[in-house]
């Protein structure tokens, strides 16, 4: 939630407060909103909570494309240029069936020639 915000705009803010509010009256609205966010966070938590138990294994379908989202949100090129150079392959899937394993390559004997394939040319 407060990814973007770094230690440099806190310090804005707190400055900020102490000029709007003042010294007596910044640590109670502090307290205030600490007590409010973390409020607010319980109930985020309960009613997460309480559609998983409603909805059981269904909740789990309906999260993972969000976190698909999510993570197309935090896409980076260059963490997927090293995933893909530097990772093993995850076998892709067409229609819902499984890629077939790759037929196996040995190198050529001297003389052989490669095979060929008159359709794929």
């Amino acid at each position: 939630m407060f990814d973007s915000i770094g230690w440099v705009e806190i310090l804005i803010i707190v400055v900020a407060g102490l000029f709007i509010l003042g010294p007596e009256r910044l640590p109670s609205a502090a307290a205030w909103l600490g007590k409010t966010v973390r409020q607010v966070r319980e109930y985020a938590t309960g009613a997460r909570e309480q559609l998983k138990q409603e909805m059981g294994p269904e909740f789990e379908s309906l999260r993972k494309p969000l976190e698909d989202l999510r993570e197309l949100r935090n896409f980076d090129p260059k963490r997927a240029v090293t995933k893909h150079l530097f990772e093993d392959p995850e076998p892709t899937k067409s229609n819902g069936y499984p890629t077939p394993p790759a037929a196996e390559q040995r190198p050529l004997a001297p003389g052989e020639r490669p095979p060929y394939d008159p359709d794929a040319t």
